[in-house]
């Protein structure tokens, strides 16, 4: 069975939802668990929980919008295009929803109809950060320097959050502008430096320029702040990997240089 047909049948498949605490469990509150589990970079999860939002309530647009961007994160983007599909269907009008079938189009490869519907969630009075971040997204993939614009418009209209700011950052990433992302983050850390997925873009970011040394320690600060993160200790130790490859390669340089 495809991903999409995972999440309109198997949202309870792991129990999570069950063994979660005493709240009245309804379309509040697991739309507030999607939420979370999206900062925290578990977008598996936060596709659950879109997912269990949407039984309590089929026109939670929100829910809908959700689970494209998830699907983005996680590199599937014809999956992604499918729900976009599916839920503008119900709501052919919603920006942000027409901002995430263009980025998912964008990285697909389709540039032209990305910014067809970049253009359309704007026209649709859309404006919001995401909506922007996802404007930078596609004029990327385009490979048009307009991108800057749109990252700097997102970011003055969410001045201080961090989420944004992390946003930002893993587009940056995504299309290798590791410097950019960087700076990105070094903000978003002045904003709140106790997001431990803040730590562990940076690390990630800094170990693709060859950072390692600097990298191990953002992982490291990542790991304190969840212990329970693997993704930041498995990275930790791919950093002190690099760092020794790096050390016993000069090593040898300086040997046969001699």
């Amino acid at each position: 069975m495809s991903r999409f047909g995972n999440l309109e049948f198997d949202a309870e498949s792991d129990g999570e939802f069950q063994a979660a605490g005493p709240a009245k469990k309804d379309e509040t509150y697991y739309l507030a668990g999607a939420r979370q589990s999206f900062e925290d970079a578990e977008f598996e999860k936060a596709l659950r929980w879109y997912a269990k939002t949407l039984e309590f309530n089929p026109q939670n647009a929100a829910a809908w919008t959700g689970q494209v961007r998830a699907l983005i994160e996680l590199g599937e983007f014809r999956e992604a295009k499918v729900w976009a599909d599916k839920a503008l269907e119900n709501f052919p009008h919603e920006p942000e929803l027409l901002a995430a079938k263009a980025v998912a189009l964008g990285r697909g490869g389709d540039l032209d109809a990305a910014l067809a519907f970049s253009d359309a969630a704007i026209e649709e009075r859309g404006d919001t950060p995401y909506i922007w971040l996802a404007r930078a997204d596609v004029l990327l993939a385009r490979k048009e320097n307009r991108a800057d614009y749109c990252f700097d418009k997102a970011l003055a209209m969410a001045r201080g959050d961090w989420f944004t700011a992390w946003l930002a950052a893993r587009i940056r990433h995504y299309y290798e502008q590791c410097v950019a992302a960087i700076k990105l983050l070094q903000q978003a850390l002045e904003w709140d430096a106790t997001r431990f997925v803040l730590w562990l873009e940076l690390g990630q970011c800094q170990l693709a320029l060859g950072q390692a040394g600097a990298a191990g320690r953002s992982f490291s600060r990542a790991q304190e702040l969840n212990p329970e993160c693997t993704e930041a200790r498995l990275a930790k130790t791919r950093a002190a990997s690099t760092g020794l490859g790096a050390r016993l390669a000069g090593f040898w340089r300086r040997r046969f240089s001699r």
